[in-house]
């Protein structure tokens, strides 16, 4: 099995599949952390990660919005006071796909 946070995103285009619920299962076992949420009938992964300041947040948003760019992959990112909140959904799709699971795991890896 091939760990999620070391695969690349694909090209995603607007006819590409949903990931099934059998699949969400599956890789949601390798993001633990991460919660499957429904907005406005969109399903999208989201995390808050915790900061001592707003200095360590906002470097860590900013080190998440390079390996999105380096993915051409893009999340919503909310930066608070000692606060980091990801979502991350594929907007072509109007839903999850493989490559929101992997940018998580990418995610997670830059607080390691």
């Amino acid at each position: 099995m091939n760990v999620l946070k070391d695969q690349k995103c694909e090209a995603c285009r607007v006819d590409a599949p949903r990931v099934t619920e059998d699949e969400m299962n599956r890789l949601k076992v390798e993001i633990p952390d991460w919660s499957i949420i429904e907005e406005g009938g969109i399903k999208k992964l989201q995390r808050s990660f915790a900061f001592c300041d707003f200095m360590d947040a906002l470097n860590f948003t900013h080190r998440v919005g390079i390996a999105a760019d380096h993915e051409d992959h893009h999340p919503r990112i909310t930066t608070e006071w000692g606060e980091v909140t990801v979502t991350w959904w594929t907007h072509k799709i109007k839903g999850l796909h493989q490559n929101d699971f992997i940018m998580a795991a990418k995610t997670d890896a830059l607080m390691q």
